[in-house]
């Protein structure tokens, strides 16, 4: 299958960016490369852009797409937790600007084997870098009941986590459950019937919290933040598009942080923290999805991007 994926709030990211021709800018979730490629049309030969994706499939379909820019552009198949490390060995000492668009793919989804979707009858998977051990069957079988329960209810929202994951283990003593249409099967189950009715399909929260918990995602996008907002350039920005509350609780939080660091009790006259304002927020609220984006990709329906910028003289 072709490597797809519909790039979510194109333009306005792009536009988020203040591209500089000479610049130099990463896509830390390179997927398809549309973003990327966006970036690179609006770059001279004086200007670079490195794309990483810890997918290969992704890794491979976007140096297809982008060979047309030649050495302006750099595709590397790595975890963007890693990214600032990985530029500065390449001799990077900063950057214009950055993108993250952290939903899943659509090829990701689409891709029946890859285990993402509640849709396709296929092993449990949904590992974004296929080297990683640990998969949703892992999690599924392995996983201490009251640690699913965390997991279901903390990253998948989901008010019936303590009868899923109480299903799940009872299932599992009977047999091992290796496929997705097993574990919709107790997803099912453990929901009432008449909480079923409407708000699509039951399985779509504890998808969710799996899968974030098989790739570390939240724990991955908090850990790079501050890192990353750090090797900007003076007036560089970093755009991230997020896909659900618990990614853009942390981005709005982190650059909340980065605008306004101290933490000296308000009554106190002067500042003694010490800690020094990064730069600024440029998106007061966030920016969502045109009414003709959304009629062309429903899946964009949760998207909200963020934007912040870097002191002019840090």
């Amino acid at each position: 299958m072709e490597f797809q994926h519909y790039s979510v709030l194109l333009n306005e990211t792009i536009g988020q960016l203040n591209i500089r021709p000479d610049g130099v800018y990463l896509d830390g979730t390179l997927g398809g490369g549309g973003h990327a490629g966006e970036v690179l049309r609006r770059l001279s030969d004086k200007g670079h852009l490195f794309g990483i994706d810890q997918d290969e499939a992704a890794v491979r379909a976007a140096s297809e797409r982008l060979s047309s820019f030649g050495n302006k552009v750099t595709v590397i198949r790595n975890n963007y937790r890693n990214a600032v490390t990985v530029l500065k060995e390449l001799g990077v000492d900063g950057l214009d600007g950055i993108v993250l668009d952290l939903g899943v793919s659509s090829y990701q989804f689409d891709t029946a084997k890859r285990g993402f979707s509640y849709r396709y009858d296929t092993v449990l998977d949904m590992r974004m870098d296929q080297r990683s051990s640990l998969s949703a069957k892992e999690i599924v079988n392995g996983y201490p009941e009251s640690e699913l329960f965390h997991i279901i209810k903390d990253y998948g929202e989901e008010p019936f986590a303590k009868n899923i994951a109480k299903h799940i283990v009872r299932e599992r003593e009977k047999k091992e459950i290796t496929t997705t249409f097993e574990l919709n099967d107790i997803i099912k189950n453990a929901i009432p019937a008449k909480m079923r009715q409407g708000g699509g399909h039951p399985s779509k929260r504890t998808y969710q919290a799996i899968r974030i918990e098989c790739n570390h995602e939240l724990e991955v996008l908090r850990d790079s933040l501050d890192e990353m907002i750090s090797f900007l350039r003076p007036g560089g920005r970093i755009c991230i598009i997020t896909f659900h509350s618990l990614e853009d609780r942390i981005v709005k939080t982190v650059f909340r942080t980065n605008e306004s660091p101290c933490i000296c009790p308000p009554e106190f006259p002067v500042c003694t923290c010490g800690r020094m304002s990064k730069g600024k927020v440029i998106t007061r609220k966030p920016v969502l999805p045109s009414k003709e984006e959304l009629e062309e990709n429903s899946r964009s329906k949760s998207a909200k991007l963020r934007t912040f910028e870097r002191r002019g003289d840090s």
